[in-house]
This record gives structure tokens, sequence and C-alpha cells, in this order.
């Protein structure tokens, strides 16, 4: 696929600002990462959006597909792939040394305000860092079926379009990633507690909130890359990339 003479090299040519291209992959993929952590240690509380009642991490987590959709538009596939597994195992780390830090016994003189002492201190931190297994499981595995179809989805139709409507790749992703999310994580997590109309529906909300946070986001995301494809230097289009999710390369 050939390139204008002043746009950036096509896919397999050396990037013309190497280092640059290197930080610019790494800020990303920090940030990736960090907001998805950030999304699992506030998704214990309910807020009120518009009169509908959501996790708070809806307002956050958005952004891990936004980041997601930029990786794979400005590095490809490859570089997202190896993304969404190392923000997998750093949930998994998080994860696992909260619930260490919840077993550990706590000091006699440790308090958290305005707890008056430190029973009740454990039990609120426990409440906060200790979500139930399965709600750790259902988050996990909603994260790795709808990130990987997000990012699949958005390579395709970067090929498709040739690259152009940039809106309809991160929209269209997003439609199915979220979608899947959405669904995953709802039904591993509340089936048969909550009735399936409530499921249905709570589905729907969920994914009408991201898809619109996507949608409004378009315009800043448009900005971002822009910005990162000056800063890389190469326009990757995966047409022989492996879309296995297990490889590593």
């Amino acid at each position: 696929m050939s390139a204008r003479a002043d746009a950036p090299a096509p896919t397999g040519a050396p990037s013309r600002n190497p280092g640059r291209a290197e930080d610019a992959l790494r800020v990303t993929v920090a940030l990736f990462v960090g907001v998805l952590i950030t999304s699992n240690f506030i998704a214990a509380k309910l807020i009120t959006v518009g009169g509908l009642v959501v996790p708070a991490a809806v307002l956050v987590f958005p952004l891990a597909y936004i980041i997601g959709d930029v990786l794979t538009e400005v590095f490809g596939y490859a570089a997202a792939r190896k993304a969404i597994w190392l923000g997998f195992a750093c949930n998994v780390v998080a994860v696992a040394f909260s619930h260490l830090a919840i077993a550990l016994p706590p000091a006699g003189a440790w308090t958290l305000r305005p707890f008056p002492d430190t029973a009740s201190s454990q039990v609120a931190f426990a409440a906060v860092l200790g979500p139930a297994p399965r709600i750790v499981a259902a988050s996990l595995a909603a994260y790795l079926c709808g990130e990987f179809l997000n990012s699949i989805v958005l390579a395709k139709l970067k090929v498709a379009t040739g690259g152009r409507f940039l809106w309809v790749r991160t929209i269209g992703s997003t439609l199915v990633g979220q979608l899947a999310d959405s669904a995953v994580f709802i039904t591993a997590a509340f089936a048969g507690t909550v009735p399936g109309g409530v499921l249905r529906d709570i589905v729907l909300v969920q994914w009408l909130v991201k898809v619109g946070f996507e949608a409004a986001a378009t315009p800043g995301t448009y900005l971002v890359v822009w910005r990162l494809k000056r800063a890389v230097g190469v326009e990757h289009f995966d047409t022989r990339v492996s879309f296995n999710p297990l490889r590593w390369e």
C-alpha cells in the first residue's frame, strides 16, 4: 500500500524517529495499564449518571478502549496484543497483593479515618480492596474478550478502509469490544443472583454509556493519533500479522 511523499512510511519500513517511537509506545502502554488498574480499584462504588446507576469505573474504563484504539492504530496489533497481556498481568499482580495485604494481620494501633478502631478499619479496607473471587474472574475474562475484539476489529477495519475514516474504526471497534466486555462481565459476575431481564438492561446501559464516551472523545482521539503518528513516523497496516491472541511477537 503506497503512501504520499509527506505521509508516514508504510508498515515494514523503519521508523524515522526510533527513539521517539519507543518513548511514545512506553508512555501509551503505561497510561493503558494505569487506567486498567485504577478502574478496578474504583469499580466497587456505584454512582448516578443522568439518572442511571453505574459503577464509578464506567467513567474511567472507557479510556482503556480509547488508549487501546490508539495503540492499535499507531503501533499495530502486535504491539497492542503485548499491551493487553501486560495489562492483564499487572491486574493479576495488583489483585494478588491486595488480597495478601488484607490477609496479613493489622497492627494494633492502625486505624483508617474516620473508623474508630482496628477491626472496623480492617473491614473497610477489605471491602474496598478485596472484591469477591467471582467478580475478579469476571472482570479479567471480560477485559481479555473485550480488548482483543476491540483491537482486532480496529486493525481489520483499518486495512478495509485503507487508513481512512478513523472515527469508523474507533467507534465500530468499541461497539463490538464494549458489548463483549459488558456482556461477559455482567453475566459472569451476576447470573443467578439477578433476574435475566435486569441483567440485560444493565449490559445495555453500560454498553451505551461506554460507546457514548468513545464517540464524545473522538476529536481528542484524532489529535492524539495525529501527534503520535508524526512522532513515530510509520503507518501500520496489519496485513500480514497473526491475530491469534496467544502469540507473543
